[in-house]
């Protein structure tokens, strides 16, 4: 007799999880695959502004839609940005608190730190990437009859959304950069969000500009990074 799908838990319905178990071959291999792949992903600065299907947008954002969260309340919003007025009106706003953050804000040795990334206050990628994804946290939200309601390890759950988000961009193809002015109360109001969103993340998407270049930057090894307890 088949064993059925669904059962029932404290009053809700569950689902069998059907996995495909690989042998340990396999899996090592799909795993060093994998770190290769991905390993291979760069911050990119410098974006062409040929087009990007909408599609491609929506099934990456739908992608890192998949990220767990506190309580499967999923406190995230997704803003796909591609028109050019919109994506004006925020470039112009960034920079404004990015010459603020360069001139009054950061000390000496944080601007140090990033001379060799190369980066400054002027960021034309705002309006050359074909697309931008504005993430906004959602601190807490409303019930069916507008009442607020709590959200749980909302920064940990958008953390994990926005690395899923990553991924699923350079899995597209196209590249992307973590774009973070602060402060960025700026979006909320260009992009008319309600109270309960705040901006975590700004992603612009697209194809690098040909040649592009970056920072040669060498990543920790896996001993400096990480510690086995066997």
């Amino acid at each position: 007799m088949e064993l059925s799908k669904n059962i029932n838990i404290n009053g809700y319905n569950h689902i069998k999880y059907d996995s495909i178990k690989i042998s340990k071959k396999e899996m090592i291999e799909k795993s060093e695959i994998f770190y290769e792949w991905i390993n291979k992903r760069r911050s990119v600065r410098e974006f062409s502004s040929e087009p990007i299907p909408k599609e491609v947008i929506e099934n990456i954002i739908k992608s890192a839609s998949t990220a767990p969260s506190g309580a499967h309340h999923q406190p995230w919003t997704f803003c796909a940005v591609s028109n050019p007025f919109i994506k004006t009106k925020i470039k112009i706003a960034a920079e404004i608190e990015e010459k603020e953050g360069y001139e009054h804000r950061m000390s000496e040795r944080w601007k140090k730190d990033l001379e060799h990334l190369a980066t400054d206050m002027h960021k034309p990628f705002l309006e050359d990437a074909p697309w931008l994804i504005v993430v906004f946290k959602k601190s807490y939200d409303f019930d069916i009859n507008g009442e607020k309601c709590n959200n749980y390890y909302v920064n940990e759950s958008i953390g994990i959304s926005c690395g899923m988000l990553i991924s699923a961009i350079h899995n597209a193809g196209l590249v992307t950069l973590t774009h973070t002015p602060s402060p960025m109360n700026f979006l909320t109001s260009i992009l008319n969000r309600p109270v309960n969103e705040r901006a975590f993340l700004l992603l612009p998407v697209g194809y690098p500009k040909t040649p592009v270049y970056v920072p040669d930057l060498k990543r920790k090894t896996l001993d400096e990074m990480a510690v086995f307890y066997e």
